[in-house]
């Protein structure tokens, strides 16, 4: 079985990097990708609210953001610990990983401090490409920056 799942989205914490018994390097991170959809349809009638979904900050769309948890390993590992942060946009391109014995794709199943279930997949990231412009620190180091305009740190879960 072969999958490939490709996320643009925002950095939800820093990054925290380990080591294998072997010495391998491993990078841990999560990613929030939003969905977002018009609170008016095209006849300018106001859309109900999708259920799990809310109000965008600005009050004009329905949103609702996914939260991914992404592995890099050996070299990915120590690039991304070294220039990824909290709120940096992100590219990654991987493969699901939680498979069962019979083959089928599982999500982490977790309670989150509300007390209500939620489920998250893993992703084994085999690229990662760090996006936005020269404020965001493209081709350096990000650390100490700020997250860009418009980003709600309130929305994230850490």
């Amino acid at each position: 079985m072969f999958q490939r799942v490709t996320l643009i989205g925002r950095v939800g914490q820093d990054p925290q990097m380990r080591y294998t018994p072997e010495g391998v390097p491993v990078t841990s991170f999560s990613v929030a990708t939003t969905e977002t959809i018009s609170k008016t349809t095209f006849s300018g009638n106001e859309r109900p609210c999708p259920q799990g979904w809310k109000e965008s900050y600005n009050g004009r769309n329905w949103e609702i953001t996914t939260w991914w948890r992404v592995t890099c390993w050996r070299n990915l590992a120590e690039t991304t610990n070294q220039y990824l942060s909290k709120g940096r946009l992100v590219f990654v391109e991987g493969t699901v990983s939680g498979e069962a014995s019979d083959g089928t794709l599982n999500p982490r199943i977790w309670t989150g401090q509300d007390g209500v279930a939620r489920a998250s997949f893993e992703l084994t990231a085999r690229d990662v490409k760090f996006l936005g412009g020269r404020e965001e620190g493209a081709g350096a180091s990000p650390a100490g920056e700020a997250p860009p305009e418009g980003f709600e740190e309130d929305a994230l879960p850490f």
